[in-house]
Order: C-alpha cells, then structure tokens, then sequence
C-alpha cells in the first residue's frame, strides 16, 4: 500500500474520532487533499485495499442444508415414523396423506427459513448508483461502489449519501437521520470538532453517513469509511450475527411430540407383547397394531394446527398485520413487552406547531400533522394579538411547499410553520408570490437563525421588513424590543425576556422543538446595506414570539398503549430522539416511568439493567447497539418481546425479537428482518394482532386438549380391551377409528376453528411462555377427561347387549363406536372455551356444526354398505339413547370442573397475591403482569385468573 493509503487505514481506524478533530487534520491524516481530491491511482490502490463500498451479502445456506434440518424437527421425525408404521402394516393410504404432509412442511419451512436471510441483502440493494468525487482537482460522477476513504465527495439537497464522511465544507447542510437515528426532524450539519467521544450518532453534527439524506444545503465531506466499516454496515454485521428464535408455540409443540411419542410406540409395544404372550394370530395381531397405531398417533395435529395458524393469519392480514410465518401467529399471543419506536409508529411523522407564545399569551394550535384545518385556542378572556407579523413569518421566512394532499417538499419543520400559517388564514404560496424576497440570510448551523426582507404592506403601509427566525437564544441575543414592528405594543427586551426564557424552558419540558420570531422595518438609508451585508441588519430586532413544534401522536396511539397495559403487556418506547422529548411522548401516552439517554444505557451492566428494567419505560437517543441489546436482555428476563421499527437501524432489533415488527412504509431491510409488517404503520394494530393473536393461542390450546381427550380415551379403551380380553381384545376395528377421525375428530377441530374466542382476552395477563402445553396441570385435565369418556365407551364393551344374529360384540363394539363418535362432539363443544363454559353463545352454530358427526354415525349404523366396511350393526332408539347418555357423561364433567375453577377465582385479589409473586421469581420483570402457569392459565388449558383484569395494569 502506498505512504498516502497507509494515513488513510490510520485515520480510518484511529481510535480518536474523526468528529473530534478539525477537519484540515482529518483531512491531513487520511493523506487526502479538500481540494484535489484523491489521485486516480490512489484512489485505484484504495479501492484495492478496501474493497467496494458495498454491503457484503451473506452467502445463503443451500436450500437442501435447510431442508435436512426442517426434516429433523421432532413433530416431523414423529411423522416418518407414521409412515413407516402405515407401510408395515398395510395402511397405505395413512402413509400417503402424511408422507404428503411430511413434504408440505418441509417445504414450507425451507422456504420460510431461505426468506428470512435476505435481510443483509436488502441492505446492500440501499446502494445509490452515484456519487459526485473530487478526483485529481476535477469534479466526477463515480459509481458509489468505487468511492474509496480519503475521497472528497460533495453533496447537495435531495443527494443520498453515499458513505460516512467527515464534513469539511458546508452551506446550510441539514440531513435526514431517520434511518440510522430515529430522530424524526432533519439535523443542522456544520464543521466545528466536537469537543467529546462521548456522542451518539444523532448528535454528531460534523459526520454524514451513508443512505441518509440531505435535505437542505451543500456540503463536502471526506469520506471515513466505506462497505462493511460504515454504519449501515455494522447493522448488516449484526443481522448476520442474530440467530432467530424458535417460537413459543414451536418449542411446546417439541416437548409435546415427545410426550405423544412415548405414549403412541408404548401402547402399541403393550399390545404386541401382550399379543405375541398369548399366542394371537398374525393377522389379528396386525389388527391390533394398525388400529393402536391409527388411535394413538396424532396423524392430523400438525395439519390441524397448520391450519388453525393460516386462519389466525388471514384475520391479521385483513386487519393490515402480514406475517411472515405461521407460528408468528401465536408468538404475538404470548407477547408481554412491546418495544416500540416513536418516529411513524405512535407519532406521525409529520412536524406540527402545537403551541404558540406571542405577547405574553398561550395559545394551543390543534390538528393533525400537514392538514391545514385546526383552531388555535388559549383561555378565555385574554388578549388576542395581530398575528399578521408571525404569519408573514411563517409564510415569507421559509421555503418549504405544503400541497393540499399534504405532500412536502422542503424542510420538514418549515412545513410545519407554512401550515400554521394556513390555519391564521394566510395562502403561504400568496403571500409569497405578492411580496417576493429582496434579500436574505440563508440559515445556517453556525448561526442557527435564517433572515429574509420582503417590501410588504401592513395595515395600509407600505414597509421593507426583516423576518427572523431561528434558535430562541440566538434571536433573543440579536432583539432590542419585544412586540413586533407595527404591532404599537413594543416594550424593552429586559421587561419581557423573563417571561420569554420561561416559556422556552416550559416548551423544552414538554418536548417541543422551538423556534423564536422577529423582526425589524429597513430603513431607506439601509437598502444598500440589505443587498450588500444582510447580516448586519439582523441586529435590533423586535421579538415576535416563540412556536413549539413536534411530531404528533397518532389519533389512536393513547387508546391502543391503555389496551396494551390493561392486557398486562408493558409498553416501553425506544427512540432515537432526545430523552426529554421522549419522555414528554411517553407521559402523553400514559406509559410507566423512568426515562434513560442512550449514553447513561451504556454505562449500565446488564445485570443493573435487568434490576432496573421495571423503573424504565423511555429511551432516548439509543443507538442500533442499544435497541439490540434491549431486546436480548428482556428475552433473558423471559419475556416474549415485540419490537417496533421502520428505519435500517431497527432491523438487527427486529430480527433478535421474538416478534419484529416493520412498518409498511419503512425500509425494505426492516421489512426482511422482521416477522410482521403492519401495512398502516399504526401502533393500534399492532394492538389488536396482539389480541388475535391470544385467540388463535387459545383455539390451538383447546384444540390439543380436544385432541388429547380423544387421544388418551382411545388408548385406554384399546389398552383395556387388549390386556383383559374384552371384546376378544378388539375395542374398534381400524375402519372406525378412521372414520371417527375424518367425520367426528376434523369436524371438531371446525367446531373450535370458528369460535369467536373469549371477549375478554384482552382484559388478562399475558401467558407465562416458559411453561409448554404439557404442564402439569393440563395433563392431569387431560387424563381426567379421557377416562371419563373411556369409561362411557367401554361400558358397552363390558355390558352392552349381544345380537345372536351377528358375531359376538358386534353390537357392543357398534355402541362403543357411537358413543366414542358422539363424547367427540360433545368434547369439541364443550373444550372450544376454558375456562368459559362451553354452552355460552354462539352455542347454536357449534350444535349445528356437530349435527354433521350425528348424521354420520346414524349412516354408518343404517347403510349396509357402510355397515359391511365398518363392521357396524343397526343399533335401536333405545340403544341410541343409552349412547346419548354415556356420551353426555364428558360435557358433564367438563362443565361442572370449569364451573369450580370459575368459582375458585372469585376469591379476593388478595389471596391470590402469593400465586401471582411467582412469575417475577421466575426472572420475570414485575412491570409486566404474568401469571404462572401452575397457578392456572387457559393459554395452557387451565383457569385464567379474573383478578388478572384488575391487576394487570398495576404500576
């Protein structure tokens, strides 16, 4: 490498930030001249050394890698071996349908999983194609991937950046940081050194960096890095190094294949070994086998669960949630802290002046973002002053165009100052064309103010005027007077500034961005000096008063927080923009206390951070880094988190969250690396997918205690025909349990599909995602459930009446086969709810649903043709209603323990304080109100504490 490029890797990598130093020794140190530029075969030996200026995209696992290990998902292994069993003993069919199934989810997963490494190279599709060098003294267009460390490059409004740099030259350069910051409005850029290290990005004021852009100015920066050591780039190393999680539901779904696992291959192993000890025949023994196997073997689980999910997801897409992977659905069920951005998500992204302070009265401008329709109030009684000086202000002292679809162009804060002028009354693009602009003072970051002198006419006077507006303390510093030319209420500076400071201390708390206006009449004898020096003019001026901007909340965005916490789901706001600014939005919206910068963040350990974390609810001025390590500090608390984000340094966040969720009109990156993209970019949908999302959790809930129910009864029922001979050993021929499992079992999952759910879903707790399906309590729900209805169909079995005219136990095992198929339809109906009675509306469409399982079970006893395949009998009306009995013995119990469980839970708040103290001992942050699954949890098929609606948003 050359002497020259030898200064630049050492200036490109010192350990003292380029921000901190002059810019000639930035300049001097990467071996660069402000100039000339780079040489060409410097800059050929640099772009040798360094690589393109682009983001390296991460080679993607071969799709035959991904699909192996799809395939070794334990539900997936579980149903290999389906396949084979099916194969051995005959039932080809069964191996087909699930062999099918095996080849669905595998692909599906694949894809998903190809899908999900694209987010690198989104951010290297950022890249512009241009950028304008500075290249042996000549200006040149270059592709920005050939931009090397050391170019000079310039850059004008309406320019992307095309790497970082350090400026070195600027004209009133302002840059939209949104991208990398969060920080909604654009940030003055100047030269000066920063006088610490200690900076975050949004406040470096000396850099630019790549993909963001200029909005206002020119400048040239020389650039500090490029590709993969820029900002954009750390973001892509970090997405590259977040492993994405498995979902709640998928580890519960593991741990309960395991479970099925040894309960199936264990039954089918007692019947066989009780078989091969009594000497049965090979061909009954396969009977048995298939039969047990058939039984036990949840088959369908996978394709019912798959297809409880895509309902659950076709309900979020058509409320403008789009998921990217089915299980995603209930993870957003579990959800119990959203991390949320503030930028677009709960505000609109659109500068607004929300309060005014002229002549020493308050006034408060209402409306929404760039719509130009909304009163300005302030209290009773007061004075109402000439607002014809702020509104020349407004219009005349800015450049920004407001359309009246409330499309900008210019300067997003001035747009906000041409609407307030809309609503005074004053046509901005008027006004401007009647009193065009003498001269001016174009704004500046050194200075902080803009000035522009228009020939204007005032109550029948025709005046040259100065407009000011810019920084409160610098305008003041430059005003005599306070009251406005022509407004004939002057007082002195000293009699009024008081008054000032104070209202610029009271918008600053609140969070407002504020601006000062001023102004002063031209002398005659002053025309030349306004066209030669204007500065010099911006002196003795008279104050006109002060405008707090900021970006508003959404309409909805205080409703849809109040659901969140009420459902006991801690909402902590994580930005980009200042701490004081945030806190002010966090106090606004209701959310819990404590405010943290991102530099007193950074000083905490994890562990005081974790210990800290109920007491903190607003970040300010967070870095990439910051929101990434948010995340994964909660998720070791144990919560299930959700996360916010439509810029590029959301995306490493969005991805470490067990739910990242995009914004539709947010960057392509954000879109990749997230789970869900909310296509209206409103926090209030998040909301309500959060809501579906609990639904579809407790449909999949019930679904598998049904599932287990009918499961658990059936390997009772065989294993107790098997190991005492009932029957000669057969409880039900294969042909039954089959067609109980298309015509009784499906039409129950249907049954629990289309239950509208819970009303009050939102008023609980979220779920203790730590505890799976399988906790204890279930599974003793589930066992008590299915010995009920085991017991209803063996009596038949045992007691049931013997027809001479067939072979024996035809009949009895016909009434097994009825009872079994009606307790089926029973148990959906019953099980669709817990711990809400299952007989509460829309009961009727459950009957009518369950009316299809009682019309098969009537044929298949009555059809001869069906009858010979089944091996079923007529049975007659008594018989049938002996079957109606023993069936409703199960919806009896069920009733009667949801009913105890109600009962238990109406016990004062206080008694249940003990069980409640358990989550937090679990890791859990206390801020977030869960319960423990063992105290009773209907997201685990057990009781769902009432109190949880008092509780939940408990501070």
């Amino acid at each position: 490498m050359s002497e020259t490029g030898t200064a630049a890797s050492s200036a490109t990598d010192a350990k003292v930030p380029p921000y901190t130093q002059a810019a000639e020794a930035v300049v001097a140190a990467a071996g660069s001249d402000a100039d000339a530029g780079l040489t060409a075969a410097e800059a050929a030996s640099r772009l040798s050394s360094y690589g393109p200026n682009e983001i390296a995209a991460e080679k993607p696992p071969s799709m035959w890698t991904v699909a192996v290990q799809q395939l070794r998902d334990p539900m997936n292994l579980m149903l290999v071996a389906v396949v084979i069993v099916s194969l051995l003993i005959g039932e080809l069919s069964t191996g087909i349908i699930v062999a099918v199934l095996i080849l669905l989810n595998v692909g599906l997963g694949t894809r998903q999983e190809l899908t999900a490494r694209a987010s690198v190279d989104a951010l290297s599709n950022l890249q512009v194609p241009q950028a304008r060098v500075i290249r042996d003294g000549e200006p040149a267009m270059i592709a920005a991937t050939q931009v090397v460390p050391g170019d000079i490059v310039q850059v004008e409004a309406g320019d992307i950046v095309s790497a970082d740099g350090r400026i070195v030259r600027s004209a009133t350069l302002e840059a939209q940081e949104a991208a990398l910051t969060g920080e909604s409005a654009p940030i003055a850029k100047g030269t000066s050194a920063l006088a610490s290290a200690d900076v975050g990005l949004g406040d470096q004021t000396n850099m630019l960096f790549q993909n963001t852009s200029v909005t206002r100015g020119t400048g040239t920066i020389l650039v500090t890095a490029t590709g993969m050591h820029t900002q954009m780039g750390r973001i892509a190393t970090m997405l590259t190094s977040v492993k994405r999680t498995r979902s709640p539901l998928q580890r519960e779904l593991d741990s309960l294949t395991k479970v099925l696992g040894l309960v199936a291959w264990g039954s089918v192993a007692v019947i066989v070994v009780v078989g091969l000890i009594r000497g049965t025949p090979a061909k009954d023994l396969l009977l048995l086998g298939t039969a047990m196997a058939i039984s036990a073997i949840p088959t369908g689980m996978p394709a019912f669960v798959s297809a409880l999910l895509s309902l659950g997801a076709k309900q979020l897409a058509e409320a403008k949630a789009v998921v990217k992977n089915l299980t995603d659905v209930e993870t957003l069920g579990a959800t119990s802290v959203i991390n949320t951005d503030k930028t677009g998500t709960l505000t609109l992204n659109q500068m607004m002046v929300s309060t005014l302070y002229v002549n020493g009265t308050w006034f408060t401008v209402e409306g929404e973002g760039y719509r130009t329709t909304g009163a300005i109030r302030s209290v009773a009684g007061g004075p109402v002053p000439d607002f014809t000086r702020l509104g020349l202000g407004l219009a005349l002292d800015s450049d920004a165009v407001v359309g009246d679809d409330g499309s900008v162009i210019g300067d997003p804060t001035e747009a906000a100052l041409v609407v307030l002028a809309a609503k005074l009354g004053i046509d901005a693009e008027e006004t401007r064309h009647t009193y065009p602009r003498l001269s001016e003072v174009p704004f500046d970051s050194e200075y902080k103010f803009m000035a522009t002198f228009h020939r204007v006419t005032v109550d029948g006077v025709e005046q040259v005027m100065e407009l000011v507006k810019g920084a409160p303390d610098v305008v003041l510093g430059r005003c005599t007077q306070a009251g406005g030319p022509l407004s004939g209420s002057q007082v002195p500076i000293a009699q009024a500034q008081d008054g000032i400071a104070e209202a610029n201390e009271r918008m600053g708390r609140k969070g407002l961005r504020v601006l000062a206006f001023a102004a002063r009449l031209v002398a005659d004898h002053e025309m030349s000096t306004m066209t030669d020096d204007p500065m010099s003019l911006t002196q003795g001026l008279s104050f006109v008063g002060l405008a707090g901007i900021i970006d508003p909340l959404r309409a909805e965005a205080k409703s849809a927080v109040g659901t969140a916490l009420t459902a006991g789901i801690d909402v902590r706001m994580i930005t980009g923009d200042h701490a004081v600014t945030a806190q002010a939005i966090g106090a606004e919206l209701g959310l819990g206390p404590g405010a943290i910068s991102g530099t007193e963040l950074v000083a905490l350990t994890d562990e005081q951070l974790k210990h800290r974390m109920p007491e903190l609810h607003v970040f300010g001025r967070v870095t990439p880094e910051d929101k990434l390590r948010l995340a994964r500090v909660m998720q070791e608390q144990g919560m299930i988190v959700a996360m916010t984000g439509d810029a590029v340094n959301d995306a490493a966040a969005l991805k470490q969250a067990d739910i990242g969720v995009a914004m539709g009109s947010g960057s392509e990156v954000t879109k990749q690396a997230g789970r869900m993209v909310l296509t209206d970019d409103n926090f209030g949908t998040l909301v309500h997918a959060v809501e579906i999302g609990r639904r579809v959790y407790d449909k999949v809930v019930s679904y598998v205690r049904y599932q287990m129910t009918q499961l658990l009864s059936l390997v009772f029922l065989f294993l107790a025909a098997t190991v005492f001979n009932i029957n000669d050993g057969v409880a039900m021929t294969p042909s039954m349990v089959l067609f109980l499992l298309f015509f009784a079992t499906a039409v129950g999952v249907v049954i629990i599909a289309v239950d509208p759910g819970d009303p009050d879903v939102m008023h609980r707790p979220p779920r203790d995602a730590g505890v799976p399906i399988s906790n204890r309590k279930a599974v003793i729900r589930w066992i008590l459930y299915a010995l009920v209805l085991f017991v209803a169909a063996l009596l038949p079995l045992v007691a049931g009446p013997d027809d001479p005219s067939t072979t024996k136990g035809t009949v009895s095992m016909t009434m097994t086969f009825v009872v079994m198929g009606l307790g089926t339809m029973f148990n959906a109906v019953v099980n669709r709810r817990d711990p809400t009675s299952g007989v509460t509306p829309p009961i009727v469409k459950a009957l009518a649903i369950g009316l299809i399982p009682v019309v098969a079970l009537f044929l298949a006893t009555q059809l001869p043709t069906i009858q010979s395949g089944l091996l079923t009998v007529s049975l007659s009306p008594r018989q049938w209603l002996v079957c109606f009995g023993l069936a409703a013995i199960l919806p009896i119990v069920v009733e009667s323990d949801k009913a105890i469980r109600r009962r238990g839970q109406r016990q004062p708040a206080a008694a249940l304080g003990t069980e409640r103290a358990v989550a937090p001992a679990r890791g859990r942050s206390t801020s977030g109100a869960q319960v423990h699954a063992d105290s009773g949890s209907s997201a685990q098929g057990d009781a769902q504490p009432s109190a949880g609606r008092s509780t939940g948003v408990a501070r």
